[in-house]
């Protein structure tokens, strides 16, 4: 891919800015957006046109990705506990123009110390067995109607693996965190994509890698059930529609443009039953 002109459905190494960029004529729709589109389609407007600005936060769950995966932007430490001064600043500032990722030693080091438990884990690292995948793949398709984008932590021939960093792996919190952040939508839309373009068999698996980002780091190898997985099917279908309505009629609604009716949470409401 050389340029938007270039666009055809298949499969792109290329770097994560382009993808973000969405080189599509017209526009695509990626996970990211669907999932804004299943919640609200005012704020996925919204979001278009008031991109929301560089977030440090994400730069730690970047950074993990590139040590785990071995594909990513540099890593650079920086020797300093205070990043307060003038010349840390423009230092920081200076690796992040560049495109690079600056971290404390103490955060390095927790990245490194978290990949090499991950190498630890049985069916993690089968998963991730240098050679037998490739890292950070994007994908561009079309139903006839949408142009799709996805991009893949880890692309093999029989699955898809995606890595999260996360608070914790006890499954009551994991169901809650595919819930709350909507991971049904993307397994969906990947796996759609990946099937679409002949990159896995009908029914290849999407493997979720958790790993939680405080010692000792434990790792959780998941997939969806078939609830969830309809769950991401649906949501993906209306999210979808109110793409192709939006992008006609130029209307994106919120919530609700009528007046409402507000209950309680069927769990508060129990009470008082």
């Amino acid at each position: 891919m050389t340029g938007a002109a270039d666009i055809e459905p298949g499969l792109y190494d290329i770097p994560a800015e382009l993808y973000h960029s969405d080189p599509v004529p017209g526009g695509s729709l990626s996970a990211s957006g669907a999932k804004v589109l299943a919640d609200c389609p005012a704020r996925y407007a919204y979001l278009l046109d008031h991109p929301q600005p560089f977030k440090p936060a994400f730069e730690f769950g970047t950074a993990a990705h590139t040590v785990v995966l071995g594909d990513g932007p540099k890593l650079v430490v920086v020797e300093a506990e205070l990043w307060n001064t003038t010349e840390i600043k423009a230092k920081v500032t200076a690796i992040r123009q560049a495109g690079g990722i600056p971290l404390k030693q103490a955060a390095y080091q927790q990245i490194c110390d978290m990949a090499e438990v991950l190498a630890a884990d049985p069916e993690a690292s089968e998963i991730l067995t240098p050679g037998s995948g490739v890292a950070e793949q994007s994908i561009f398709w079309t139903d006839g109607q949408i142009w799709w984008r996805s991009r893949f932590d880890w692309l093999r021939s029989d699955l898809i693996a995606d890595y999260k960093t996360t608070q914790s792996i006890h499954p009551d919190k994991l169901s809650k965190t595919v819930h709350e952040l909507r991971y049904t939508i993307q397994e969906h839309i990947y796996r759609r994509g990946a099937y679409e373009l002949g990159l896995i068999p009908d029914g290849g698996a999407f493997k979720f890698i958790f790993q939680e980002k405080q010692p000792p780091y434990l790792v959780q190898v998941a997939e969806l059930d078939p609830v969830a997985r309809y769950a991401g099917l649906r949501d993906t279908h209306l999210a979808a529609g109110r793409y192709l309505y939006g992008r006609e009629t130029g209307h994106w609604p919120a919530y609700s443009e009528t007046s409402t009716v507000i209950g309680l949470p069927p769990y508060i409401e129990r009470q008082y039953a």
